[in-house]
């Protein structure tokens, strides 16, 4: 007797489950199917623009940062007169 119900339920179970993960919202990564999902947030073009500017800034930042490295270096390598 428990058997009957226990499949059938476990079968409905994961139908469900299954159509839960069809449509639940997605992460950041691929779009979803068509009728689901929307445009991943790092796909729009301000957040593209934003991304690439703190990456220039941080890129811009390292070289600074590996310039002032060069500069005490020389300081310390070449003799003061």
């Amino acid at each position: 007797m428990l058997d009957r119900l226990f499949l059938p339920g476990a079968a409905v179970l994961a139908l469900a489950m299954i159509a839960l993960a069809l449509v639940w919202p997605q992460g950041l990564g691929a779009r979803s199917p068509a009728p689901f999902g929307h445009v991943p947030i790092q796909q729009t073009a301000a957040m593209r623009a934003a991304m690439k500017r703190e990456a220039d800034e941080s890129n811009s930042r390292i070289e600074k940062a590996q310039q002032a490295v060069r500069a005490l270096q020389d300081q310390t390598l070449t003799p003061n007169p």
